[in-house]
């Protein structure tokens, strides 16, 4: 087990399932946790599921507005004297910037399209400058990403997503080389990339009605060697190893999380 104990611990885009999660996880670990969303009722449930583990206080933020970013992280500063994490879960789609079997990519949305490149990859950036520039100023610190399998190869269907994620990913190598070389060895941005694992956007694409197997799912199980879907705690301990002083010489890197997806050729 690595050890998190009152490091503090900022979880953006928190309400998720994998990012609830995780959550939980920290808070078990005894993480001083600052949680932020956009709904206030889905953050004051996970607060009251958790606060019996640590420290967990909730913000209702934007993470596309930079004033709102700012304010929370004076907040945190004030209360705590330090950030020593950020974990940016923020990430999700839009089905215009989706090109189901029967349309081509000529029906994309340009709308959809940009916002789902806003939500994902701006989404990450600001809440990582932000939060970032106290990192800077203390000299150490972790910024974790999620990245998706979306980057390593493609995936039909998902090409918003697709392109947000390759280019956050790309930003995450360059924060972690900037980071290093401006403000020492000290701070480290790096990313996991999941891979397939039941959400609330995704789950009727992969499971039917009854729980079994779509066509998509299939072709997903087909090509995981571990045959399976993830659980959402599997995660958790890459996270955990990502936050802790275990990673001291990591950074710029992308963890793959994701049962052998993308090792294997399908041969």
């Amino acid at each position: 087990m690595f050890d998190l104990k009152d490091r503090v611990i900022v979880l953006t885009g928190s309400t998720g399932i994998l990012a609830s999660a995780l959550a939980t996880s920290l808070a078990k670990a005894k993480a001083k946790l600052f949680i932020l969303g956009r709904n206030k009722d889905l953050l004051h449930e996970l607060k009251k599921s958790i606060e019996r583990y640590t420290v967990v206080e909730y913000y209702v933020a934007d993470v596309l507005e930079r004033s709102e970013l700012e304010s929370v992280c004076t907040s945190i500063v004030k209360k705590t004297g330090c950030i020593d994490v950020l974990v940016n879960a923020v990430g999700g789609n839009l089905p215009g910037a989706v090109i189901p079997d029967e349309k081509s990519i000529f029906d994309l949305s340009e709308k959809d399209f940009d916002d789902v490149v806003d939500l994902n990859l701006k989404g990450t950036v600001l809440p990582s400058i932000v939060f970032g520039e106290v990192l800077s100023k203390q000299g150490s610190g972790s910024i974790i990403n999620y990245s998706s399998m979306t980057v390593d190869r493609v995936i039909t269907r998902v090409v918003g997503y697709s392109a947000a994620k390759a280019a956050m990913e790309n930003f995450t190598k360059w924060m972690a080389v900037e980071m290093a070389l401006k403000f020492g060895d000290g701070i480290r941005v790096n990313a996991i990339a999941p891979g397939f694992f039941i959400g609330k956007q995704n789950k009727s694409l992969l499971l039917k009605e009854d729980g079994s197997l779509t066509e998509r799912g299939e072709k997903i199980i087909k090509n995981t060697p571990m045959k399976r879907f993830g659980k959402p705690e599997e995660l958790n301990g890459a996270i955990h190893f990502l936050c802790s002083d275990s990673s001291k010489f990591v950074t710029g890197i992308v963890l793959p999380v994701d049962g052998g997806f993308s090792a294997y050729s399908g041969v």
